[in-house]
């Protein structure tokens, strides 16, 4: 390393090494070289001081960029390059002059994205807790660290900042930790250390990480946030197995990263505390003007050190500002224990009254036997966890700690708790979420809908708590499923629906004039979802034998088609597009095949082979009660083929620059399976296997790519001749069939009747499950005579399992009051 953390003084012998300092892809630069860029860099910057803001990423551009702009002495505001939320930061700061010359770095804190208040580092800021973290993690040059975290939060810079003043090495990838490839390339280089939030730990969890398996693993960090004893000591444990070391920490952006460690050797019996000071630092406390009651010991946590920041910038003038701080007050409530550790016992920002009774939220979290968030509201407190627990106990728990009266205490299941890009708790998320109440919004008498009404409608329909204004349908890992519900929605809040809609922000969509008038009276249905319901319908009455109208369910494999072009390839990133499709087809196989296995169990009716959709291939060539479930047979293993196809690189990079081409294509080598394997008239059982029904898929799929009209037009040209015959001398299923295609390309949606589109909407919603329990529902009453009893119970029953089973896997976020909670953290 050079003078790169602090341009005055003198380089370092680690410059002017061969070893390599950054490793990216298949380009690995040594510290000699990386020393020459930077100095070019800083020389095109020029000698007029001058503020630059960064995007930054972990890639050797925007590292050179960063410590360019340090050597000449230009401040950097670091962003996240890709979050627009941050535009107001740019806006209010570009072109900033005046600036203070001890003045490196701005950083955003976790709790102020979006918000232009930065805190304002300096050189000797950036010098000093780098030095610090090296001598604590003893670190030496044969070290080599992975980016598992991004270079624009604090605790990212810290790794890249230590590791380049010892002349280690740095391994530069965007990859998840639940990533496969990450571990893939962790042991390709021989990576000795990884940083982590407590949210990386749970992923790790999840995919079962075994350090095992990287043998030069020397340690591995954990900040950013509390982790729970039980889960440091376990980590820590992990490590004498595996023969590495845990450092658990403790900082604040405030002061540049850290201010405490907690020595490995006391991981597995002291995880409870944050350890000592880093070397040069010191804590003390200071006096709550409200002392806890049989806490007298407690106070609030006071740091000082070479490493507090300059102060907080709150606009252009203060980037002008010298020290103002000698001490960071951390906000955190502590004790000092009789060895000498430091232990956090809450934050002062977290320490609410309610009902006149003083609560510490961190503390009463920490007391719990579950992993929990707790929020204040008006007139209580609401309670988030993310584990199937009994919610009377979680309450009755809360009861005893905090003596608060039961009814004040709600207690809300999240499949899966937010958390910011840094991987903490999202608290303004949970605010936000707070503020739903259990019935979706209704549309606002304005002449336009506010973003946050339409965002509000994004978190009730897909559970995601974190949903913001900037994101879309798509964005928010949107499905078929919950299209049906948030489609009916917006169509209801806007008085139409824009095309593409699913592919607009909250933000973009706010902007669409509401359409008033006679409309006002009528919902918007998007034609794929009235499909999807007429459909079903007719699958039911036919097999009632009450109205025959075959033809319905190959429509429904192109509706399968559609929604896969529309959502789970709506997503450029290969590896993303794949488990995308993977998720839905899950979501569709997973309750299809326990249905399927519990049925046949009882009743005999269905081999174990179709419940694991193999009946085409291992069951009889005519028609069986095997049979009935082929629907699912074609729509699983086409979806998983086109998973397949699209994990190859050529043909995923050739989908994201073409992607109608590449649905052609599809529907072409389809037919073209079709021709060959049965010929262009299906018979007996022939037209119900994947091979020659698979092309139906692929004809929904293009017509979600079509754009224009003559792209329109083609897949029409399609959809007629891949009807054409299907079912030899049947024309009316073959009308059915060119029909259902035909819908799909409709370019508008259709206005309804607000009964009919409830109707639609329930039917469409649980197509899935009124196809999956009528087969067990309509033969004994339509033997008693009673067939149109035999549809209408047939389409109940689906409608009350598709709820049942909604019920089961999402947890409905319910009765939540508002909560004006600010989050200050790392």
């Amino acid at each position: 390393m050079t003078v790169f953390l602090d341009p005055r003084s003198s380089p370092l012998p680690a410059a002017q090494s061969d070893y390599p300092a950054l490793i990216y892809g298949d380009v690995a630069l040594s510290h000699r070289e990386f020393t020459a860029r930077v100095a070019d860099h800083a020389a095109s910057l020029g000698p007029d001081r001058r503020l630059h803001i960064i995007g930054m990423r972990n890639d050797i551009e925007s590292i050179v960029q960063l410590f360019g702009a340090i050597v000449a002495q230009h401040p950097v505001i670091m962003l996240d390059g890709d979050d627009r939320r941050h535009d107001e930061i740019r806006r209010q700061y570009e072109g900033a002059t005046d600036l203070h010359p001890d003045l490196a770095v701005l950083l955003s804190t976790s709790g102020s994205t979006g918000s232009p208040k930065l805190v304002r580092l300096s050189y000797e800021n950036l010098r000093s807790n780098a030095q610090s973290i090296a001598e604590y993690l003893n670190l030496s040059s044969d070290d080599r660290a992975i980016t598992s975290l991004p270079p624009y939060y604090c605790y990212g810079l810290s790794v890249l900042t230590s590791h380049l003043l010892v002349g280690a090495s740095i391994v530069l990838t965007d990859l998840s930790v639940a990533d496969a490839c990450f571990w893939d390339l962790a042991r390709d280089h021989q990576v000795t250390s990884f940083a982590g939030v407590p949210h990386t730990f749970d992923l790790l969890d999840t995919v079962a990480f075994d350090a095992a398996t990287l043998p030069s693993l020397r340690y591995v960090t954990q900040a950013g946030g509390r982790m729970r004893p039980e889960a440091i000591r376990r980590w820590a444990e992990h490590g004498e197995q595996a023969d590495f070391d845990l450092f658990v920490m403790y900082g604040q952006t405030e002061a540049t990263a850290r201010m405490a460690y907690l020595p490995p050797h006391l991981a597995a019996t002291r995880p409870e505390t944050i350890g000592i000071p880093i070397p040069g630092g010191e804590f003390a406390l200071r006096a709550l003007d409200e002392a806890i009651p049989g806490e007298p010991e407690i106070g609030e946590l006071v740091y000082t050190g070479d490493n507090v920041m300059m102060g907080y910038a709150h606009g252009p003038a203060d980037l002008a500002r010298g020290h103002d701080l000698t001490e960071l007050h951390t906000g955190d409530l502590a004790r000092q224990t009789d060895d000498g550790l430091w232990e956090i016992a809450g934050r002062l920002d977290r320490a609410v009254k309610v009902f006149g009774l003083r609560v510490d939220l961190p503390r009463l979290e920490s007391r719990l036997d579950v992993p929990a968030t707790i929020v204040a509201t008006e007139d209580g407190l609401d309670v988030f966890v993310a584990t199937e627990v009994d919610p009377r106990a979680v309450r009755d728990r809360i009861v005893d700690i905090s003596a608060l009266p039961a009814p004040t205490i709600r207690v809300h299941h999240l499949d899966e708790l937010p958390v910011t890009p840094r991987g903490k708790v999202d608290y303004a998320a949970l605010q936000r979420h707070a503020e739903l109440t259990r019935s979706l919004p209704s549309p606002p008498r304005t002449d336009r809908v506010d973003a946050a009404t339409i965002r509000d409608v994004y978190a009730a329909c897909l559970d995601r708590v974190d949903a913001t204004t900037a994101d879309s349908f798509v964005d928010l890992g949107g499905d078929s499923l919950s299209f049906v519900e948030a489609s009916i929605h917006i169509g209801r809040l806007l008085g139409q629906l824009p095309q593409g809609w699913q592919y607009l922000s909250a933000d973009e969509l706010a902007a669409v004039p509401k359409r008033t008038g006679k409309h006002r009276r009528l919902v918007l249905i998007e034609p794929a979802i009235m499909l999807r319901a007429v459909a079903i319908v007719l699958i039911v009455l036919s097999h009632a034998d009450l109205f025959v109208v075959m033809g319905s369910a190959h429509a429904l494999l192109a509706v399968g088609g559609f929604n896969l072009g529309r959502f789970s390839l709506a997503v450029p990133e290969r590896w993303s597009r794949v488990r995308r499709i993977v998720a839905a087809t899950a979501a569709v196989a997973v309750p299809a095949a326990l249905w399927i296995a519990v049925v046949g169990a009882a009743t005999g009716d269905y081999s174990p082979a179709t419940a694991v959709f193999l009946n085409g291939a291992l069951g009889s060539n005519v028609w069986d009660l095997n049979w009935q479930f082929w629907f699912f047979e074609v729509i699983v293993w086409t979806n998983l083929l086109l998973a397949a196809l699209l994990a190859i690189p050529a043909i995923s990079t050739t989908y994201r620059r073409k992607p109608f081409a590449t649905a052609i294509a599809l529907v072409i080598a389809g037919l073209a399976i079709r021709y060959v394997t049965v010929g262009v008239t299906a018979d007996d059982v022939q037209e119900y296997t994947i091979g020659a029904a698979m092309w139906c898929v692929a004809i929904g799929l293009a017509a979600a790519q079509a754009r224009t009209r003559a792209q329109r037009v083609l897949v029409a040209v399609l959809a007629v001749t891949g009807a054409w015959n299907f079912f030899g001398d049947d024309l009316q299923r073959q009308a059915v069939l060119t029909t259902g295609l035909l819908i799909l390309l409709m370019p508008c949606a259709i206005p309804v009747p607000a009964v009919v589109a409830t109707m639609v909407r329930y039917l469409a919603g649980a197509s899935m499950w009124i196809y999956l329990t009528h087969w067990q529902v309509y033969p004994a009453i339509e033997a008693a005579g009673h067939p149109a009893l035999a549809v209408l119970a047939s389409l109940i029953v689906g409608i009350l399992a598709h709820a049942i089973y909604r019920i089961i896997q999402i947890a409905r976020v319910s009765r939540l009051a508002s909560s004006h909670l600010n989050h200050r953290g790392e």
